[in-house]
């Protein structure tokens, strides 16, 4: 004969079972990037077109006197202390291949990668080949806000050391 079963309930293991999902949970809150970055805002939709927006061979926005009223508000919102350019990754290729920042300040790249499931960065170069900015490395479709320290006037190199075919003119005026 058979001893008589225990009338406990039969307890699943709960432990792993909330423990995975938990870490579901906290892996879809989690930001893999670095810290210390921030997306840049979007303009207000009350705000003229300014000078970033336009499709020229540069696309700079300083703060500075000459500065549209849309452009210093974008810089302010998104806690810059200088110019917000705009530069986008796409068919591994950067778009515009020319870019124009303050000398003398620092700046923002808002860099918008739009080559799915793709690793692109920005560094930028001196006249010497010499890292004088290194971004963090992102996976697109995804935007950062790169934070560039103040460049002294003169042409520099931004590419993608990722793709090295991937280049671009900076000029610090």
């Amino acid at each position: 004969m058979r001893p008589p079963r225990s009338r406990r309930p039969i307890r699943i293991a709960a432990v792993p079972i909330l423990t995975a999902i938990v870490a579901v949970m906290a892996a879809a809150c989690v930001n893999t990037a670095s810290p210390g970055w921030t997306f840049a805002p979007p303009p207000p939709s009350s705000a003229a077109p300014s000078a970033a927006g336009s499709a020229g061979p540069s696309a700079s926005v300083a703060a500075s006197p000459g500065t549209s009223p849309s452009a210093a508000s974008s810089a302010a919102a998104s806690g810059a202390t200088g110019s917000v350019i705009k530069l986008k990754a796409q068919n591994l290729a950067f778009d515009p291949k020319s870019l124009t920042a303050p000398a003398g300040a620092a700046f923002q790249i808002a860099f918008d990668n739009q080559d799915n499931a793709t690793l692109h960065d920005v560094v930028i170069k001196d006249a010497g080949g010499k890292e004088v900015f290194k971004g963090d490395l992102i996976t697109g479709v995804a935007q950062k806000s790169y934070n560039v320290p103040a460049l002294q006037a003169g042409s520099y190199t931004f590419v993608c050391t990722v793709h090295p075919t991937m280049t671009g003119t900076l000029e610090a005026k």
